[in-house]
C-alpha cells in the first residue's frame, strides 16, 4: 500500500474512491480512433494517461488503489503525482466526484 505522503495533494483522501461525475460518459470512438469523455453539452478528447485513470475510476477502488495499479501498469513512471494532480484537476473539473 502507498504511505500517505507519497501521494501529494490528495493524501488526506486516500480513502476517496472517485467515479465518474452523473451523466459522463467514458468512450471510444472506433471511427476517429480516440477515447472520449462524454458530458452534457461537452465532449473532451482524453490523451496519455487520462484514459487509463479514468477508466480505474469506478467507485470502487481508492486513490492509492489507483495509483498501485498504475505503478504495476507503468513502471518507473511518476504516476503518484501525476494521478493525484490529474484527479484534483478533474475533480474541480466536476469530472469525477
Amino acid at each position: 500500500m502507498t504511505a500517505p505522503e507519497e501521494l501529494g495533494a490528495t493524501a488526506q483522501a486516500t480513502d476517496w474512491r472517485p467515479r465518474l461525475g452523473s451523466g459522463i460518459i467514458l468512450r471510444h470512438d472506433a471511427v476517429r480512433h480516440a477515447d472520449l469523455l462524454v458530458m452534457p453539452e461537452r465532449i473532451v478528447l482524453l490523451e496519455g494517461g487520462a484514459v487509463a485513470v479514468l477508466r480505474l475510476c469506478d467507485g470502487e477502488r481508492t486513490v492509492a488503489e489507483i495509483v498501485e495499479r498504475l505503478r504495476a501498469d507503468f513502471p518507473g513512471a511518476p504516476v503518484a503525482d501525476d494521478v493525484t494532480e490529474f484527479l484534483d484537476r478533474v475533480r474541480t473539473e466536476g469530472w469525477v466526484r
